[in-house]
């Protein structure tokens, strides 16, 4: 995810190779979360579950070997592609994400490697926050000039 401009300061000048660090040393080129692998691509169902092909495997978005899907569940067929209907394809890219939300606290604990999937549901909360916050900061200042 690119960095916000009011937030560029706060990152240290070696960003840069700390994400990389992360992502691929520490990692493994892996989501920390889900498992799924940077630069591949996955098919999914949509609801978190995804094929790892490495593994030949059904897993969850917690990166968990799932039950065998049923084919009225996922569609499935013999040769490892579901039906079109349900099956997405994404590529994955992995992106360092600051587990508390602020980007000043650059310790490796407080970083994760997080596909787009994860990091949006770990942000969600903060997005919402800082939309909220910024609506609030909109009409405050239209309140002032009204």
């Amino acid at each position: 995810m690119p960095i916000a401009r009011e937030h560029r300061w706060l990152y240290p000048i070696d960003w840069r190779e700390l994400s990389a660090f992360i992502r691929f040393e520490r990692a493994k080129g892996r989501c920390e979360h889900c498992r799924r692998p940077h630069g591949r691509i996955v098919r999914h169902l949509g609801d978190g579950l995804w094929w790892d092909e490495d593994r030949g495997a059904w897993r969850d978005d917690r990166g968990r070997r799932v039950r065998p899907l049923g084919m009225a569940e996922a569609q499935f067929c013999l040769d490892g592609i579901a039906a079109p209907s349900r099956m997405r394809t994404t590529r994955v890219i992995l992106a360092s994400a600051h587990l508390n939300h602020d980007p000043g606290d650059n310790r490796p604990r407080n970083l994760a490697a997080l596909c787009q999937r994860c990091h949006m549901r770990h942000d969600a909360g903060e997005h919402r926050r800082r939309r909220w916050q910024n609506a609030f900061r909109l009409r405050a200042i239209r309140d002032l000039f009204a």
